[in-house]
């Protein structure tokens, strides 16, 4: 099952570029195909020379029949709404698919139209059974499931940090589902590599703001999921932040207690169980916090809890680095498990600190 041959779509991104280094040195899986638009026709070397890959490709439109003669897996590393375009014919081929896009997070197409409107308005798509049939890829949450998949849709960096905090504890019923609060903050790289205003160093430097307070994308793929978890429909307040760092990401969850006699070390030891088979997540001890620096350039998670009795609150701290964890990381885990690997194959778990 080793030795896949791997096709990265939009290969110039930071979603594209991170995945091309992680893939450096990979064991197991090589690249053998780089896609792109603008950039097509270009030797890699001479759009990024600061990322030399062993065979020096061209990047090439991204033609259907040409990714599935060059390769078996292709991450989409794609604007929302430009996947759905190439993802039918891959499948038809037999080329695997990861997205790191919104195309096939939710399970409704119907949903995705509402919720990316602006894309679907130029995107026609006609896929409703692929949206049904994507694997939400939650590593931790889905494993088995993405191992039999052959189209996986890899989560949102913020949803990625906030769901691996919440649904242990919505699982077990530990928590009330209405009146969840996440409170989440991330650096710029977030936002892309294409150039935006809010994102200009003058702008985000020596500042932190608050976007997207009502009605973020993000809010509806962490509640189709955390409802999936609690076994009914949930609306919970999300609200992210921009912050002045390039990269890493912290999601604070609240949550009420059902039991307010519960502990910080019984929702400890909680977590512990639920992700003792997760190498790629770390539980930190009580009274200790994580910090996006402790997970920076790496593909692990670092969960903390803390309980206030006097409000009877559950407090669950979660640090990711965005564009590993939260992006190109868990795309690779995904290509891992669709070539018959450990999830955690080729990828680094340890900081680089300071």
């Amino acid at each position: 099952m080793a030795g896949k041959r791997v096709a990265v779509i939009g290969a110039s991104g930071y979603g594209g570029l991170q995945t091309l280094r992680l893939l450096q040195g990979h064991p197991d899986l090589t690249v053998t195909f780089l896609g792109g638009e603008r950039s097509s026709g270009r030797r890699w070397s001479e759009l990024v020379p600061f990322l030399p890959l062993e065979d020096d490709l061209v990047v090439r439109s991204p033609d259907p029949e040409a990714i599935a003669a060059a390769a078996d897996l292709a991450v989409l590393s794609l604007p929302n709404g430009l996947a759905a375009g190439l993802v039918p014919e891959l499948l038809q081929r037999g080329v695997k698919v990861v997205d790191l896009s919104a195309d096939y997070r939710y399970r409704s197409l119907a949903q995705w139209q509402e919720v990316y409107a602006a894309e679907a308005r130029q995107a026609a798509r006609q896929d409703e059974d692929l949206c049904r049939e994507a694997v939400y890829g939650l590593v931790e949450v889905a494993e088995a499931r993405i191992r039999q998949a052959r189209l996986v849709a890899a989560p949102g960096c913020f949803p990625t940090a906030s769901l691996l905090a919440l649904l242990p504890f919505l699982e077990q019923g530990l928590i009330e589902t209405s009146g969840i609060v996440i409170d989440a903050k991330t650096g710029t790289s977030g936002g892309g590599r294409a150039a935006k205003e809010n994102l200009l160093l003058a702008e985000a430097a020596e500042a932190v703001a608050p976007y997207g307070v009502v009605g973020h994308r993000h809010t509806s793929e962490i509640e189709q999921l955390a409802g999936q978890a609690a076994g009914q429909a949930i609306q919970l307040q999300f609200t992210p932040h921009l912050m002045p760092m390039v990269r890493g990401l912290l999601a604070t969850v609240y949550g009420r207690l059902r039991d307010p006699g519960l502990t910080a070390e019984d929702c400890t030891t909680l977590l512990k169980a639920s992700y003792r088979h997760s190498p790629t997540v770390q539980v930190l001890p009580v009274g200790v916090y994580p910090s996006t620096k402790w997970v920076r350039n790496t593909n692990r998670c670092l969960l903390s809890v803390q309980v206030d009795p006097r409000t009877g609150q559950l407090i669950v701290m979660s640090a990711i680095d965005n564009l590993i964890k939260g992006q190109a990381g868990q795309g690779v885990q995904c290509l891992n498990l669709l070539s018959g690997l450990e999830a955690g194959t080729g990828l680094p778990l340890l900081p680089y600190y300071p």
